[in-house]
């Protein structure tokens, strides 16, 4: 096996971390590869870029939080091998272990004892004058936004071709289950498993109070319009990527081909993951 590791660089363990990584797993005779700034930071010589970490790797190794993985995904042009995160920080919805748990990682990597979760990628398309003119992979979401402007907006959303309503609103999320826990769940949206089948769409802080949480199948095509609302608008995904949105763009959004696969642990589950962070223990302190 050939495993890529790549870090949070703002992090002060990230360097050390990464160095003690590697020299556990070449010991379990493990290859190992190191993303150029990380290889820097841990004194390793030199790496590659994310792109060709991720050509060359069977794994890669991600030291940070869930946005952390979020940048890694939009920085790699192509496809992405299974991403084995270790949190540098509290323990988040996407990282399989905490950094203190860092040998377990290492055990489990290097006896490929590991489970995967696939996950539900968006394929969002930005279409300006009738010409499409970006298209974007995303893990967690796709949002609307009115920005920095107080005004409200109003957004179409036709749901393969049929129109579903028009929410005004500050904005609206769309969603895969894994973003399901992330904007979504902020702005009152359900909770969604990773394998449930299904996109949510929910409004920010809707003025209509009718207007609620919409959960479509994955197979359905979204289209988005922006029908009322002030200059300033903007479309982003997964927070990572940050484009204006006006009059006459078309937004469309359906189910990516490809998935993410996650790697965790053996025997953790989404269910133990959302205990943990949500604090379920069925108290009512």
């Amino acid at each position: 096996m050939k495993v890529g590791i790549l870090a949070r660089l703002d992090q002060p363990q990230a360097g050390p971390l990464a160095a003690s990584l590697k020299e556990a797993l070449a010991r379990h005779g493990v290859e190992v590869l190191l993303e150029r700034r990380v290889a820097e930071l841990s004194g390793a010589g030199e790496g590659l870029d994310e792109t060709a970490l991720a050509a060359v790797c069977d794994l890669l190794v991600v030291l940070g939080g869930d946005g952390t993985i979020l940048r890694v995904l939009h920085r790699v042009r192509g496809p992405v091998p299974p991403v084995f995160g270790i949190n540098l920080g509290s323990l988040g919805f996407l990282t399989g272990v905490s950094s203190e748990d860092w040998p377990r990682a290492v055990a489990s990597i290097a006896a490929g004892d590991f489970q995967l979760s696939a996950r539900t990628l968006l394929r969002v398309e930005l279409e300006h004058g009738g010409r499409l003119e970006e298209h974007f992979l995303g893990l967690n979401d796709a949002v609307v936004s009115r920005g920095q402007h107080s005004q409200l907006i109003k957004v179409e959303v036709r749901v393969d071709g049929e129109e579903l309503c028009v929410y005004n609103a500050d904005g609206l999320i769309v969603a895969t289950p894994t973003g399901s826990t992330a904007y979504s769940m902020s702005a009152g949206g359900p909770l969604l498993l990773p394998d449930s089948a299904c996109l949510v769409l929910t409004p920010i802080c809707p003025h209509v109070l009718t207007n609620r949480s919409a959960v479509v199948a994955d197979t359905a095509r979204l289209e988005l319009r922006l029908v009322g609302g002030g200059p300033g608008v903007t479309v982003n995904v997964d927070g990572q990527v940050i484009r204006d949105f006006g009059p006459g763009d078309v937004l469309r959004i359906s189910r990516a081909p490809e998935k993410l696969r996650l790697a965790t642990l053996p025997g953790r589950t989404f269910s133990d993951v959302l205990r943990e962070k949500l604090k379920w223990s069925g108290s009512n302190v």
